[in-house]
Parts: C-alpha cells; sequence; structure tokens
C-alpha cells in the first residue's frame, strides 16, 4: 500500500507526516524540509524557503493536504482555485510549482505563463481559448502583465476570455484554476472587467504576500 507520508526524491526518503492507515497527520515542519530539498532539485542549490514566508505556505499547505479545520479559520474554500498574488520576486511561481508535490495522490496542474498562452493565441487563434477551456488543471502564472492577443487583425484579451471558460468548468464540473498574479484586485479588475472579476472572486481564494516582501532574485 502507497503510503502518502512518505515520499522519495534523489534516493532519499522525505517524511512529511505520519500515516495511519486511512489519513495523513501532517507535520508542517517537515513539510518546509522536503519542500527546501525539493526546491533545490528544481530551480538549483540556491534555492531556499525564508521563515518569513512561513505563514503563507502554511494557508497553502492547509489548502493542498485539505486540512478543512485550518482552511475555515483562514477563509479558505477548498473546492476553489488559489490566486497567489504578491510582489515581483517574492517567490510565487516557485511556490505553485512545488506545492503539488506534496500531495502526489492528487491531480497535479500544470503552471503555464499567461504569455505564452497569449502568444499561442496570436499564432493559431481562438482554438487557444478552447484548449485552456478543457477539463485539465491550470495554474496561469504572472496573469495580468500578459500583452493582449491580436490574431488576423482583432484584438482579443485572451485569459479574460480563459477565465470566463474556466469559470464555466469550475460551476458545471468542480475543475479548479489557480493563478499568481502581481496584481491586485483594482488593477485586475481594471484589465479585464468587471464581468470577469466577478467571476475570479468564484473561482480564487485570494492568497498575498505582504507587498513588501523581498525579492529573492536579487
Amino acid at each position: 500500500m502507497t503510503n502518502p507520508s512518505k515520499i522519495t526524491e534523489g534516493g532519499v526518503e522525505f517524511s512529511i507526516g505520519t500515516f495511519n492507515g486511512k489519513a495523513v497527520n501532517y507535520n508542517f515542519h517537515k513539510i518546509i524540509i522536503y519542500l527546501n530539498a525539493k526546491g533545490k532539485l528544481l530551480f538549483g542549490k540556491h534555492f531556499k524557503i525564508y521563515e518569513e514566508d512561513h505563514s503563507i505556505i502554511l494557508k497553502l499547505c492547509n489548502y493542498f493536504v485539505k486540512d478543512y479545520e485550518s482552511c475555515n479559520r483562514d477563509g479558505i474554500d477548498p473546492t476553489k482555485g488559489i490566486l497567489l498574488s504578491g510582489p515581483v520576486g517574492c517567490g510565487k511561481t516557485s511556490l505553485m510549482r512545488l506545492l503539488k508535490f506534496i500531495v502526489p495522490l492528487q491531480r497535479p496542474y500544470i503552471v503555464i505563463p499567461c504569455r505564452n498562452i497569449v502568444f499561442g493565441f496570436n499564432h493559431v487563434g481562438h482554438k487557444i481559448i478552447e484548449d485552456y477551456g478543457n477539463s485539465q488543471f491550470f495554474c496561469f502564472d504572472d496573469l495580468g502583465v500578459e500583452p493582449m492577443g491580436r490574431h488576423y487583425g482583432k484584438d482579443c484579451n485572451t485569459m479574460g476570455e480563459i477565465l470566463l471558460s474556466r469559470h464555466e468548468l469550475f460551476l458545471n464540473h468542480a475543475i479548479k484554476t489557480h493563478a499568481t498574479t502581481n496584481l491586485n484586485a483594482q488593477e485586475l479588475e481594471d484589465l479585464y472587467g468587471n464581468r470577469v472579476r466577478s467571476r475570479m472572486r468564484q473561482l480564487f481564494n485570494l492568497i498575498a504576500f505582504d507587498k513588501n516582501a523581498n525579492d529573492k532574485r536579487k
């Protein structure tokens, strides 16, 4: 029987809690040790989890491991996706790429930059909107800084259209969508309009870094 509290990386076994045969009792300290190790494998030896980010990471961990009591305390709805916001370089993308590994038995999501999606739209048109309005789980990275889509001379707010499609998927099939953004709620509304913004409230739990969070890239 698979033990979901044990994860092996690079020949090393990590424990992220204890398993009683039915459920995992997760240990946040052990999860941090694992995330540091996995982060170094994914992003290089200079990667590290910063203590100042532990409160954000704890909320994200509680969400991903479906700790309903903690989610309820933090005002997080486990049925929705995550919109992780914060300043440039605070580590949003790295965390979203990392955290899916603590729940290897859950259905994974694909992290994809929004600008790549728009470039695809410019090349092949509305098929791209259909492709990202499917039942795959996605995390749209850097939402809101992508250019306007343009195909055969016609402009299209590509990510806005995709978010509308994802909202339909969420309502009809409980398909989750995640995203990261540098923008605040007002900036997102200015960019995508009130219609999309209201649907984003239904799609996402907003988890935000402090606006003064350090740029880890420096």
